[in-house]
């Protein structure tokens, strides 16, 4: 996602800038290293164009969701701006782009939690063929799921590969010959999805209403 400063930003675009960052820091539980900047001249948004919004920021925590990173781009986007109220409004539905990395130990943190805990169960039971999820690890290119069942006495670890099919993500357990298809939003569309450096890395896009 490339990111580029023009030479002609004004106050607008700083002061825009600063709201997008309280609304973001408001929202999120934690969010470290956050960057922002908004490719507009004044006159620019004035006039009710914003050319670019790109967004980085690093630990985030968003209502339970843990990424290590994430990027976000939006373009072209069409705004109402009241210049005496200093108020902003975003005309239609914005599309953006991200790009999001999660650690084994994110993965972990979401799966793990009371809130979406429900994921990890719907896993553990529709392509496990196991009771209980105790570990995840990230391991070359697929997942390493470690699991053990009500009636066993030691742990079994099952490999998980991880694909995108029509914009969803799905893991499959080649052992027992299993997939399924991760709940998301429909409005969220995967493009793609690899591991690099022990990390998952999603790229996607979503619509937006401001």
């Amino acid at each position: 996602m490339p990111y580029k400063q023009i030479k002609d930003k004004g106050l607008l675009s700083n002061f825009l800038e600063k709201g997008i960052k309280i609304l973001l820091k408001k929202e999120c539980k934690k969010i470290n290293n956050l960057e922002i900047d908004i490719v507009a001249s004044s006159l620019q948004i004035i006039r009710g164009k914003i050319k670019k919004i790109y967004i980085s920021a690093e630990d985030i925590d968003y209502k339970g969701l843990v990424f290590d990173q994430i990027k976000l781009e939006a373009n072209e986007i069409e705004i109402n701006f009241k210049l005496n109220k200093k108020q902003l409004n975003f005309q239609d539905n914005i599309i953006i782009n991200f790009r999001i990395s999660l650690s084994e130990k994110s993965l972990k943190n979401i799966l793990f939690s009371n809130r979406w805990n429900w994921i990890r169960d719907i896993i553990t039971k529709e392509i496990l063929n196991q009771s209980k999820l105790e570990d995840i690890k990230i391991n070359t290119g697929k997942l390493l799921m470690k699991t053990r069942n009500k009636d066993a006495s030691n742990n079994e670890i099952e490999k998980i590969y991880v694909k995108t099919e029509k914009g969803k993500i799905n893991l499959s357990n080649k052992a027992y010959n299993k997939s399924i298809e991760i709940p998301i939003e429909d409005k969220i569309y995967i493009k793609n999805i690899y591991f690099e450096n022990n990390f998952i890395i999603i790229q996607a896009n979503s619509s937006i209403n401001l």
